[in-house]
C-alpha cells in the first residue's frame, strides 16, 4: 500500500493509515490544499471547480468527499460525475470555472485512485504550483467557509456530449468520410467511463459497435494499462466478429490503444504517429513527443518537410514545449495524443476521430496503413546501484562518453545513434538508473540495454 504525493496531485491506496496511503483523512486534506491554493493564487473566495471521476469503485466516496471539502471552503462546485479526464479538461474553459479536479489513477489497478488538478485552462498544474499546494496540505494552513458562506454545489449531466460535438466541429475530423466506410469497431474500456463515452462518440460516425467490458462499474477484467500482454481477449474478439479494429482506452481515458483487423496490436507507440501523420500531411506544423518516444514520429515529421521536437518525460513538459514551438500535434508514446485545435491535454476521443479520419481517407485496413510507417522496437531495462553512488555524476560521465553522438541532457541522458537510440534516467526515489531503448529489431533494442548496463558498471 502506498501515498504518492507529487506535483501533479496525490495518488495512493485506498484504505489503511493516514499519511501511509489514500484514506479519507488524506483526501479532505489534499482537497483542501488545492482549493486554499486557488483562493489564494487568484485572491478571491467566489470560486468555481469542475469535478469528475472515473468509475472506480472508490470513486463516489472519494468524490463526496472531495466536492463536500471544496464547498466547506466556500467554493462552487460543478460535479460532472462519472467522466473523463479529457472530458474535465474540455469542460473547466467551457465552464468559465477557476480549476478542475480529476478523481482517478489512470492506468493503476483498482484499489488505487487519485486527485489530479487542474488550472483555469483545463490543463495540469506546473511544477511550481504543484509544489506550493504540496507545502499548504503539509503545513494544513487552511481556513474553511462560516455557514452563510459555504460552496453551492451543481451536478451537470451533458459533458460529454459538449465533448464529442467540440470534436465533431473541428475542421480536420471528417465524420462524412468516416461513415461512408460503415467502420465495424470493437471497444475494450477496462469497465470505466470510456465505456460510456467511446460508443458515443463512434456512434456519431455511423460505426458498429461492438462492446466489450464497456459497463461502467470498475471491475476491471485485466490489467488497466493498455499494453499487449493485457489485451488478448481483444484481439480475439476482433478477429471473431471480423471487425475493422479495436480500439482500447484506459480507466480515465487519456491513453488509446489499437487493434488492426487480424487482432493485432497497432502499437501504442504508433498511435500517435498515425495521427501526425494526417495532420500533417495537410497542415506544416511542428510535432512533439518526449525523449522517451519512438523515433517514428520524428520520421514522419521529417516525411512532411516538417519539424520534430522533443521534451523532457511528463505531459506537463510535452505541452509546454507544444506551446512553446506552436507545434500543431504532440504527445506520448504511450498512446496519448494532444490535439491544441481542441485543448493541451491527452485525449482518446480526439485521437479517435482523427485515426478513423485518417483510416478513412487511406482507403487502407489498419495493418495496411500500419506498414507504411518504419517499424522500430523498443526495450526497457534497469540497472539497481549502491546508494552512496552519485547517480547525477554517473550520468555525467555517460555524457563525456558519448559526446561524439547526438546527445540530449534536458532529462537524463539521451543518445541518438544512426539506427537506434538509448535514453538513461534517474530514479526520484531508488539508486536505479532507467534505461530505454529503440531500435530496427527487438534483439538490437535488447542488446544496446545490455551493453549500456556494461558501460555504466565500467564507470563506477
Amino acid at each position: 500500500m502506498s501515498l504518492i504525493k507529487s506535483i501533479s496531485g496525490i495518488r495512493g491506496t485506498i484504505g489503511g493509515k493516514v499519511n501511509e496511503n489514500l484514506t479519507p483523512l488524506d483526501v479532505v486534506k489534499f482537497a483542501s490544499a488545492f482549493g486554499t491554493w486557488l483562493q489564494n493564487n487568484k485572491n478571491k473566495k467566489d470560486l468555481t471547480l469542475v469535478v469528475g471521476r472515473d468509475a472506480r469503485i472508490s470513486g463516489l466516496m472519494v468524490n463526496s468527499l472531495v466536492t463536500a471539502t471544496l464547498q466547506g471552503l466556500g467554493i462552487h462546485v460543478i460535479d460532472l460525475g462519472l467522466s473523463t479526464t479529457p472530458t474535465v479538461e474540455v469542460m473547466v474553459p467551457e465552464l468559465n470555472a477557476d480549476g478542475g479536479i480529476i478523481l482517478t489513477a489512470s492506468h493503476n489497478p483498482k484499489q488505487w485512485n487519485a486527485l489530479k488538478l487542474l488550472n483555469e485552462k483545463g490543463e495540469f498544474i506546473n511544477g511550481e504550483n504543484g509544489a506550493e499546494v504540496l507545502a499548504l496540505a503539509e503545513n494544513e494552513d487552511f481556513s474553511y467557509a462560516e455557514v452563510d458562506d459555504l460552496g453551492r454545489y451543481e451536478t451537470l449531466n451533458d459533458a460529454f456530449d459538449i465533448h464529442i460535438q467540440k470534436i465533431l466541429a473541428l475542421p480536420m475530423v471528417d465524420a462524412e468520410a468516416i461513415k461512408a466506410k460503415k467502420f465495424k469497431i470493437v471497444v475494450d474500456a477496462v469497465n470505466s467511463t470510456g465505456g460510456i463515452a467511446v460508443p458515443q462518440l463512434l456512434e456519431k460516425f455511423g460505426c458498429e459497435v461492438i462492446k466489450l467490458y464497456c459497463e461502467p462499474n470498475g471491475q476491471f477484467p485485466h490489467n488497466p494499462e493498455p499494453l499487449k500482454e493485457h489485451l488478448g481477449d481483444i484481439c480475439d474478439l476482433v478477429k471473431k466478429e471480423k471487425a475493422d479494429l479495436g480500439i482500447v482506452v484506459d480507466p480515465d481515458v487519456d491513453r488509446l490503444a489499437l487493434v488492426d483487423e487480424n487482432g493485432d496490436l497497432f502499437g501504442e507507440e504508433y498511435t500517435l504517429v498515425a495521427v501526425a501523420d494526417y495532420l500533417l500531411k495537410n497542415r506544416k506544423g511542428a510535432a512533439i513527443s518526449n525523449l522517451s518516444s519512438s523515433r517514428a514520429l520524428r520520421d514522419v515529421a521529417l516525411k512532411h518537410d516538417s519539424e520534430y521536437f522533443a521534451s523532457a518525460v511528463g505531459e506537463v513538459n510535452v505541452v509546454t514545449l507544444m506551446k512553446e514551438k506552436n507545434a500543431i500535434i504532440g504527445g506520448e508514446g504511450n498512446g496519448g495524443i494532444i490535439y491544441p485545435d481542441l485543448h493541451y491535454g491527452r485525449d482518446s476521443l480526439v485521437g479517435v476521430a482523427l485515426f478513423l479520419t485518417h483510416l478513412a481517407k487511406e482507403n487502407k485496413t489498419v495493418s495496411e496503413l500500419r506498414a507504411t510507417y518504419p517499424s522500430y522496437f523498443m526495450g526497457k531495462k534497469k540497472i539497481e546501484l549502491t546508494p552512496d553512488i552519485d547517480v547525477d555524476s554517473l550520468l555525467t560521465k555517460m555524457e563525456n562518453e558519448y559526446q561524439n553522438e547526438d546527445v540530449s541532457t534536458i532529462d537524463g541522458v539521451k543518445i541518438d545513434f544512426e539506427n537506434s537510440w538509448v535514453h538513461l534516467r534517474k530514479s526520484n526515489t531508488e539508486p536505479i538508473i532507467r534505461i530505454y531503448t529503440e531500435a530496427f529489431s527487438q534483439e538490437e533494442a535488447d542488446d544496446l540495454g545490455d551493453r549500456m548496463i556494461d558501460k555504466i558498471k565500467s564507470l563506477v
